[in-house]
């Protein structure tokens, strides 16, 4: 009953901060943080302590799936080579910093002893990546920002790995290390990717609504364990699983499929990173008192985790600086011109191989299907080239957003957990104080000054809050366009099968290229069911335009949340009307 109590007062504390605190002016995360650390100090309030199981597998799991299905993937795939970058090299380099400055100061500490706390300290944390959603700035940033916060788990948890096996046998070769951090990742991948697609065959076979989403539920579980007991990552098995998730979603679920698992996991999302934050400060008085005991007072870890916080960004900032130099470099690296001239030479070889030779078949060796399969290859390629290099030239990568990528890298919940998985000895009690104060003050620094700093540089809103209207109407003709040319190859057909008639596509044809309106019942039955086929297609164009990248993800979906509207709208209608 007392732990029935605990659970709901946690979820209305955490819905009503999540609601009231940008009122004021404070992210939802850190005003948690903030309840938390007030309630621990209450005299009456208990010692809070929570296994650290229950966050790395029964919290993070989810809740990185979650972001992993909404990462917008064209912008992810783009920029991956930076996201790679800071997702493992400079953990790497942040942790190899942080294990020179432990060995130097904390007497007595081994050498892995101090790689383990350099690894676990290293990650930024995907909680934390919603306080920059809110600042609308540079979609860009906030897409490498999220990518990393998703991807570096990964290297940062297979080094804690490492490190812990070699304090418990007293070494551990580089190679067998690099192998242990490899094979960690590959069979993550490709786990994660298995389920993400067998959870799309499964879920759609399933039309209950309801059995849908429990199915849902399950799905970064079933990617984390496996992998976990495999020697890989679980955080990115689920992640990856995500990610297939996330892209397959528009093609193969129903609205109704979309619909629920948005709503769903906005819920889940809400509550689980709120709880996050909300024990990240229930667990302050605890963490204290072991300080207090041990160690004489909380003044030898409260500077361990001002120093680490200050090498932490000093590094940040190194890398980050060289990141958007690079960055910039390869935008100008890219010849419009070139890439423009490949169409021609295209069509050039598509003109010659349709000549008939003395046989009266066309050049080539290659049947006409091939060639023309390998010629719409060539020219998705660099569409897709073109399209990235108008991203780039879109958003470039400066020194403000530099800043904010460097400043925005806050610690958070995998820190934490981490931390508590450490080997017990006299020390442990030091290492998670200074674990707790450099996810916390990380979090309470940076978040509360974050929209300053935002605002000081003159970002703040230069991202938008979505699609452009420009890029939006462009989409909406491409699709009205594949609507208004189904009317005329007789392919559209209704729910049932049955194909409609001449009489009634040239009647009411032109009317149906556009979006329905209060007086749609006075065409009648087949007019609702010609607008629910030409959905359809317009859907089919859709993902088509998905693969080639001349439109953003954010236009991409909000397109598709109008389809799935307009079709949801439609078939209860047609319902009624049976």
């Amino acid at each position: 009953m007392e732990a029935l109590v605990v659970a709901v007062v946690g979820v209305v504390v955490i819905a009503l901060a999540t609601a009231l605190a940008p009122k004021v002016g404070i992210a939802g995360p850190l005003a948690l943080v903030a309840i938390g650390i007030g309630v621990s100090l209450l005299p009456f309030f208990p010692a809070f302590e929570v296994d650290p199981e229950i966050i790395l597998v029964g919290v993070l799991p989810p809740l990185l799936y979650s972001s992993a299905v909404s990462l917008p993937a064209i912008e992810f795939r783009r920029d991956f080579r930076p996201i790679a970058g800071l997702s493992i090299l400079l953990v790497l380099v942040s942790t190899a910093a942080l294990a020179l400055f432990f060995v130097l100061v904390i007497p007595g500490i081994d050498l892995y002893l101090a790689i383990a706390l350099g690894a676990l300290l290293s990650p930024t944390d995907a909680v934390a990546t919603s306080i920059v959603k809110k600042l609308g700035i540079s979609p860009r940033v906030v897409t490498m920002l999220e990518g990393e916060s998703l991807l570096n788990d990964a290297t940062s948890l297979v080094l804690l790995r490492t490190a812990i096996a070699a304090i418990a046998v007293g070494s551990v070769p580089v190679g067998g290390a690099l192998w242990a951090f490899v094979w960690g990742v590959v069979i993550a991948v490709v786990i994660g990717a298995l389920v993400g697609l067998l959870a799309l065959r499964v879920r759609t076979w399933v039309g209950h609504s309801a059995a849908n989403t429990a199915l849902s539920f399950v799905v970064p579980f079933v990617a984390y364990l496996p992998t976990e007991q495999l020697g890989g990552s679980g955080l990115v098995a689920a992640v990856v699983a995500g990610i297939v998730t996330g892209q397959g979603a528009a093609r193969w679920f129903t609205p109704e499929q979309r619909l629920s698992d948005e709503l769903n996991w906005r819920t889940v999302e809400l509550m689980l990173e709120g709880a996050v934050f909300l024990v990240m400060g229930l667990q302050l008085k605890e963490i204290v008192r072991a300080n207090i005991e041990d160690h004489e007072g909380l003044w030898h870890g409260a500077w361990l985790a001002g120093a680490a916080i200050g090498i932490i960004l000093i590094v940040r900032a190194a890398y980050v600086s060289v990141l958007v130099s690079s960055q910039g470099r390869r935008a100008r690296r890219f010849n419009r011109e070139h890439l423009e001239s490949f169409n021609t030479r295209i069509d050039e070889i598509e003109a010659r191989g349709s000549e008939p030779r003395a046989d009266g078949r066309g050049r080539g060796s290659a049947s006409p299907e091939r060639r023309e399969k390998r010629l719409q290859q060539m020219r998705t390629r660099v569409s897709r080239t073109l399209a990235d290099l108008d991203y780039y030239q879109a958003s470039p990568l400066g020194w403000r957003h530099g800043t904010v990528i460097v400043w925005a890298g806050m610690r958070g919940v995998v820190t934490l957990a981490a931390a508590q998985t450490l080997p017990q000895g006299p020390i442990q009690a030091l290492l998670v104080f200074v674990a707790f104060l450099v996810a916390v003050g990380s979090l309470m620094l940076q978040g509360f000054t974050l929209p300053w700093v935002v605002r000081w540089l003159g970002l703040e809103g230069s991202g938008g809050s979505g699609p452009s209207a420009e890029e939006q109407k462009r989409l909406d003709e491409e699709m009205r366009m594949a609507a208004a040319s189904s009317l005329t190859g007789g392919a559209l057909t209704r729910r049932d099968g049955t194909a409609f008639s001449s009489e009634m596509v040239d009647v009411v044809g032109s009317r149906m290229t556009q979006p329905p309106d209060d007086d749609m019942t006075a065409y009648g039955h087949e007019m609702l069911e010609l607008r629910l086929a030409m959905i359809g297609v317009m859907r089919v164009r859709l993902n088509a335009l998905s693969r080639d990248g001349a439109f953003s993800t954010a236009a991409l979906r909000h397109a598709l949340a109008e389809l799935d509207a307009d079709q949801l709208s439609l078939e209860l209608r047609l319902d009624d009307e049976l």
